[in-house]
């Protein structure tokens, strides 16, 4: 099949100007849906509108319960059910304002995003990236360094999937609270994490590095184990058998007649899983034109019209399996692992290293952690399993916490809450799009109202 040819060709000087000629208008839509609200976005189409948006909506903590996305032409139009985290409609437009200025034409371009290899100070902290192979301890160890290197670490994030570890971490100089950026300094910090991370067992050494990135954390953390190669399936691969619910379903096909080829997803909802998913599809260089999303249950179901860049479908069969491989992977990345710990209490220099220790002393390894730092306090998030990544057992767990502090570190139980389903539930296939483009897609995406 011949390529169709890209809408997204015109360099980026025509993209800015159109977009200064039509700037984007995003209107938020309270009256529509007594379940959600709808977020209206339409703009001039540039490459990586649609995760600019998703990311605005994600940052903000919202839940997407739908989503309907069109894009094929050089304007888009997406229009996205939301709610807050308890499932309530949301009470103020502030989105609009945020999503604006991510499509506005001060938005750095998807071209001028930046990848260097490294440490970076900005006006507030220096930004370490690490990826690596995970083990029990290693990150009692990454921390342990930096305070033996007076660095106090300000916030971070750690995700760790099929035997890797990635992890943004931000970090002052303890004496002062001011960034690290003296040359010699930064130098020993990365050789010491080098060595800690790389450790006598990572068989991929060349791919473990001390790094830096001007993206979004999430992002990057998504593109730093793409690179790192975490989708392969291995030996070691935590996938499930196909009786296993959990386990994503991923199937590709050729939609010949039109050109594309449709990708249509189904696993168990939850936060963020449509910005992990369109993440992955555009960092992998293709392009979303049609998709719609349905996620008002404990399940989530994602259909995507893509192509690559270069205008052409996926045209062989070892690509469409790299491509489940990977939204797989995207996944199962941030789908926790373990119990969750939450640890709130009084800042101090080298408090995670010794909460790290801890863990490691009693048998515990962390499968994903959030640091965060408000104000004076600590806000921390830790998964947690044994050293065989099994359950940890109760009393294992009051162990810990009685040597931290009961009222400091606490067992949290996580739930979603859901909204039911709407009048309009049911799923919607973008088939009919393409059948014939009706008023059914015009009032899914909220610009017409139904006459039943």
């Amino acid at each position: 099949m011949d390529c169709w040819s890209s809408p997204l060709a015109p360099d980026e000087e025509f993209q800015k100007l159109m977009i200064r000629m039509n700037p984007p208008r995003v209107t938020v839509d309270n009256a529509s849906s007594t379940a959600a609200t709808l977020i209206k976005v339409d703009s001039a189409n540039r490459r990586g509108s649609l995760l600019e948006v998703v990311q605005v909506l994600t940052d903000l903590n919202l839940i997407i319960r739908r989503a309907y996305i069109s894009s094929d032409g050089e304007w888009f139009m997406d229009v996205f059910h939301v709610t807050d985290k308890k499932g309530n409609k949301l009470s103020q437009d502030y989105v609009t304002e945020r999503i604006q200025q991510s499509l506005g034409a001060r938005a750095r371009s998807f071209r001028s995003l930046r990848r260097s290899v490294g440490v970076q100070a900005d006006m507030e902290h220096t930004t370490i990236e690490l990826t690596g192979r995970d083990r029990p301890g290693l990150l009692s160890e990454v921390f342990a360094v930096l305070a033996d290197l007076k660095c106090n670490v300000v916030a971070a994030e750690v995700w760790t999937h099929n035997s890797r570890m990635a992890s943004v971490v931000y970090i002052t100089d303890e004496a002062n609270g001011l960034p690290i950026d003296d040359v010699d300094r930064l130098s020993k910090i990365k050789q010491l994490l080098l060595y800690v991370l790389k450790g006598d067992r990572d068989k991929r050494g060349a791919n473990t590095a001390v790094s830096v990135g001007s993206t979004h954390k999430e992002r990057r953390l998504h593109q730093m184990m793409y690179a790192d190669r975490d989708y392969d399936v291995d030996d070691n691969n935590c996938g499930s058998s196909n009786g296993d619910r959990s386990k994503p379903l991923v199937t590709i096909e050729n939609c010949a007649d039109k050109g594309y080829t449709v990708v249509s997803l189904r696993c168990p909802d939850r936060p963020k899983l449509l910005f992990d998913t369109v993440c992955t599809l555009t960092d992998m260089q293709y392009v979303v034109y049609h998709a719609t999303v349905i996620a008002e249950g404990p399940e989530a179901n994602q259909e995507y019209y893509i192509r690559h860049t270069d205008g052409c479908p996926i045209n062989s069969e070892a690509e469409r399996q790299r491509v489940i491989n990977c939204l797989e992977a995207a996944i199962r990345r941030r789908t926790s692992e373990g119990i969750r710990l939450e640890l709130c209490g009084d800042d101090r220099v080298g408090l995670l290293s010794d909460v790290t220790r801890i863990f490691r002393e009693n048998g515990l390894s962390v499968t994903r952690a959030e640091v965060a730092t408000r104000g004076s306090q600590a806000v921390n998030v830790f998964y947690v399993t044994d050293a065989s990544g099994n359950p940890v057992k109760s009393e294992t767990i009051e162990a810990v916490r009685k040597e931290i502090g009961l009222t400091i570190l606490r067992v949290k139980e996580e739930f979603e809450s859901k909204s039911p389903p709407t009048q309009e539930g049911g799923r919607f296939s973008l088939g009919n799009l393409f059948r014939s483009r009706s008023e059914r897609f015009l009032h899914n995406l909220g610009l017409i109202k139904s006459y039943s």
